[in-house]
């Protein structure tokens, strides 16, 4: 299982993610993980979980999707790395 935290302890969030899950997020209703955010697309990426590993993807948000800083379109995801969605800011754990 993986586990996306948010770092805001004023705003706490937690996105549990098993194999096989394919899951989007963003402020829209039609997300799967609907977060009330700025700077978040209303379905700004997607989260996809393999016997491999957990992998984003950006849905073309006009903020863009960042790990570890770095803008992606498409990214393998790692434990202890930082996604940056809009203002919303979660680290990478696996259980």
């Amino acid at each position: 299982m993986w586990v996306l935290r948010s770092t805001d302890e004023s705003n706490p969030l937690a996105i549990r993610l098993t194999v096989g899950a394919v899951k989007t997020v963003g402020r829209g209703p039609i997300a799967d993980f609907v977060v009330n955010t700025s700077l978040v697309s209303r379905v700004h990426c997607q989260f996809s979980v393999s016997a491999t590993g957990l992998k984003v993807e950006d849905l073309k948000s006009t903020n863009g999707t960042f790990v570890n800083d770095q803008r992606v379109e498409q990214s393998s995801l790692q434990p202890g790395d930082r996604l940056r969605l809009g203002r919303l800011e979660l680290t990478v754990l696996q259980k």
